[in-house]
């Protein structure tokens, strides 16, 4: 990695007239002759005639719906800024969820305002960093200037693209220390912008907002549907490349299916929408198992958790649990029946109208039972339902809600959300498990060590369900006869 010039000073500051060297660079400092001829020579590279973004009008819709919602008060929803992960290297940038959704936008240091313009309307504005300055070396001097990091659109560009007026981001903080009027924040992305309001804003109104938004997604567009059933047949491929490798996979560890899967969502999206759980053997039995750095071991049991992210940010959630051998024992066939027996309760459960807790009802209702019908627990089913006894083994919820967040609308109300009622257009997961630790001595010796996970992504219908994910087989004979193809 290059690493001569780069300054100390963030560039969504006033840009400055000279750029600090990094410390132990290997140029002492830039020559006037040097400045003079970075200045000039370079083609106009604006873009022109661009077409709106494939969200931009639901985009639209969603800050209309906003704007209703809170009538007369300025509300700023910040994209949020880079995170440094060690000394001067940051992590790959995400934008928080609440601007992206409501703009489209990805880009950091990004903020959404809404200004009132009457009684009840508002007039939107996107405040983003320009394409990085010629005049006074910033593109070639900053660490986030354009020859450092790539080109950013220009406001102009960003315009046409999100269909929002754009302004210098650079510009905004001193912009709402001055402000006037009630004001609503999206906290914990940007600093800055919250030490500019710290005097405008209380915790109870900023967090009024974050819950609207936060329920605001739980039914999903058009568009959004789209977008996880796109994240959804990636994340398929996705499985079938792990299956291809296991063999590869049993020569090293963990690491080669994490790897494996990761490419197929780099290639065909953003990114993968939450850490991959690549749990062999005994590792199934820890809930969010992410260190994947275990062994693969011919005869165990491998649960994969992953999900692709596309590019606009909507992430599957999936998991299969598979033999890696190609085939159950008899033990592993009976527990992982179990839990597709658990799940097919669970999805058929998942209807308009129907109660959100009623699908984890209805499978944990299926494992209950299987849990006093091999003798791990004292009946009747009722009695373990209702002191929770099931939950020895099966530990989770049986789903949530599922969009640009893994754990979507996780801001929302109980009653709107764990107490409400299902709506055509949400879109959840249905994921019962059993998961037998390998230290358990409740249980027989046989049974220790096996974890079975088998989660699909339900989108909710006008007349039912639909599983976006059915494109991966589910029964035990289905996986066996799908994994055999897969290997030739």
């Amino acid at each position: 990695m290059a690493d001569e010039l780069t300054p100390e000073t963030p560039e969504e500051e006033q840009p400055k007239k000279t750029h600090k060297q990094r410390k132990n660079g290997l140029y002492p400092g830039v020559s006037d002759e040097l400045a003079e001829n970075m200045r000039t020579g370079w083609a106009d590279t604006e873009l022109h005639g661009l077409e709106p973004i494939a969200q931009a009008a639901h985009t639209a819709a969603r800050r209309a719906a906003l704007s209703e919602r809170f009538p007369g008060e300025r509300l700023v929803i910040p994209a949020g800024r880079l995170k440094t992960r060690s000394n001067d290297t940051e992590y790959p940038f995400r934008a928080s969820t609440e601007y992206a959704y409501l703009t489209g936008d990805q880009t950091e240091n990004g903020v959404l305002v809404l200004e009132p313009n009457g009684a009840t309307g508002h007039t939107a504005t996107i405040y983003l960093l320009p394409r990085s300055d010629r005049e006074n070396g910033e593109f070639w001097l900053s660490g986030q200037g354009e020859l450092w990091v790539g080109r950013r659109h220009s406001l102009t560009e960003a315009e046409q693209l999100l269909g929002i007026p754009a302004q210098d981001v650079r510009e905004l903080a001193a912009a709402l220390t001055e402000a006037e009027g009630p004001v609503r924040a999206v906290r914990g992305h940007d600093a800055v912008i919250e030490s500019a309001l710290t005097d405008k804003v209380t915790k109870e109104r900023d967090e009024e907002l974050r819950v609207y938004l936060s329920e605001a997604r739980a039914v999903k567009d058009e568009f959004e549907i789209g977008e996880l059933q796109k994240a959804v047949d990636s994340t398929v491929r996705g499985f079938e490349d792990v299956v291809k490798v296991l063999d590869k996979a049993e020569a090293t560890s963990e690491r080669y299916i994490e790897g494996t899967f990761f490419l197929r969502a780099r290639v065909e999206g953003n990114d993968v929408g939450y850490g991959s759980i690549c749990a062999a053997g005994a590792h199934a039995c820890t809930l969010h198992w992410v260190r994947n750095d275990g062994a693969v071991r011919s005869g165990d049991l491998l649960l994969l958790d992953a999900g692709v992210e596309t590019h606009s940010l909507y992430t599957a959630d999936v998991t299969r649990t598979l033999p890696i051998n190609g085939t159950y024992t008899d033990i592993q066939r009976k527990i992982y029946d179990a839990v597709y027996e658990s799940q097919e309760a669970g999805i058929a459960a998942v209807k308009p109208g129907a109660k959100f807790r009623d699908f984890h009802d209805a499978s944990q209702h299926v494992l209950a039972e299987k849990l006093v019908e091999w003798g791990l627990l004292e009946g009747p089913v009722e009695r373990v339902l209702e002191l929770g006894l099931q939950r020895r083994w099966t530990l989770h919820g049986t789903g949530h809600m599922l969009g640009m967040d893994v754990h979507d609308c996780a801001a929302a109300r109980t009653e709107a959300y764990v107490d409400g009622t299902l709506e055509p257009g949400m879109c959840l997961t249905v994921e019962p498990g059993l998961y037998f630790q390998a230290d358990d001595l409740t249980v027989p010796e046989e049974y220790r060590g096996i974890g079975v996970r088998i989660e699909d992504d339900i989108l909710v219908t006008e007349d039912g369900n639909r599983n976006l994910s059915a494109g991966l087989p589910r029964t035990s004979t289905e996986v066996e006869a799908w994994m055999a193809r897969l290997k030739g």
